[in-house]
Formats: C-alpha cells, sequence, structure tokens
C-alpha cells in the first residue's frame, strides 16, 4: 500500500513537472503563432503551419492532458512524436547538447506511456468510478 502511493506520488510530481515545463514551450509558440506560422521548422514536409499547429497540439494541448492525467497514455504518444522528431530531424545537425532535452523530454513521455498516471488522476478517478458503476 505504501509502495503504491510513493509510486503514484512520483509519478504525479513527473506528470505535473514535465507538463508544466513543456507546457511552456507550447504556450511559446501559441502566442507566437502568426510570426511563426510561415517559418516554422517542418520537417516531415506537411507544411510549416500544419507543423506548428501540430507540435502546438502536442505541447500545448497534451501536457494539460499529461498533467491532470487525463487520456495520459494517449497524451505521451504525440509528446513521444515530437520529441523523436525534434531530436533526430530538426536537430538531427546539432551537438548532443542541443539534442539532449528532446531525449530527456522523450525518455519521461515513454515511462508514462508504459507505467499510466498513477492513483493520483483523473484516469484513475474515472475507472474506479466506472468499474463502481452497477451493470445496466
Amino acid at each position: 500500500m505504501l509502495r503504491d502511493t510513493l509510486n503514484s506520488t512520483g509519478l504525479l510530481v513527473l506528470r505535473v513537472l514535465f507538463g508544466l515545463l513543456m507546457l511552456v514551450h507550447g504556450w511559446q509558440k501559441l502566442s507566437g503563432f502568426g510570426e511563426l506560422a510561415e517559418v516554422f521548422p517542418d520537417p516531415i514536409g506537411i507544411g510549416s503551419r500544419l507543423s506548428l499547429i501540430l507540435a502546438i497540439g502536442a505541447e500545448f494541448g497534451c501536457s494539460l492532458l499529461l498533467i491532470i492525467g487525463l487520456a495520459t497514455r494517449l497524451a505521451t504518444i504525440p509528446l513521444a512524436f515530437t520529441m523523436l522528431v525534434a531530436g533526430l530531424v530538426v536537430h538531427s545537425d546539432d551537438p548532443w547538447q542541443k539534442k539532449e532535452l528532446a531525449f530527456c523530454y522523450l525518455t519521461v513521455y515513454i515511462v508514462l506511456l508504459l507505467t499510466g498516471p498513477g492513483k493520483f488522476s483523473l484516469d484513475h478517478l474515472l475507472a474506479n468510478r466506472k468499474s463502481k458503476t452497477p451493470a445496466e
């Protein structure tokens, strides 16, 4: 019981802290959308504007989901993909120090994908509510 509480507390700290840290990156892109829309990197060939929209969706939208622990595993997929593209494509010619942050984020998202959000999350609350609802 104590181990489960400690594990869930650790997952909560990881989700909220990395969610907030990435949320800042997404907010910068969202608030600068007008200036960035035509010059944002297009690493997968879908256009600068759409690449920016997808990055904002992951970095801002999915980070909000991560923070509250809603659809956590699903939310980590766009975040992980974004960090993979950042580390391997956008910063491919940069030194390791420039790529390292993307891979640190990627590691956290993979961990959360594998472990789930823990019991201090909306996912856990909704799952418990659903399992306690009488069958009709």
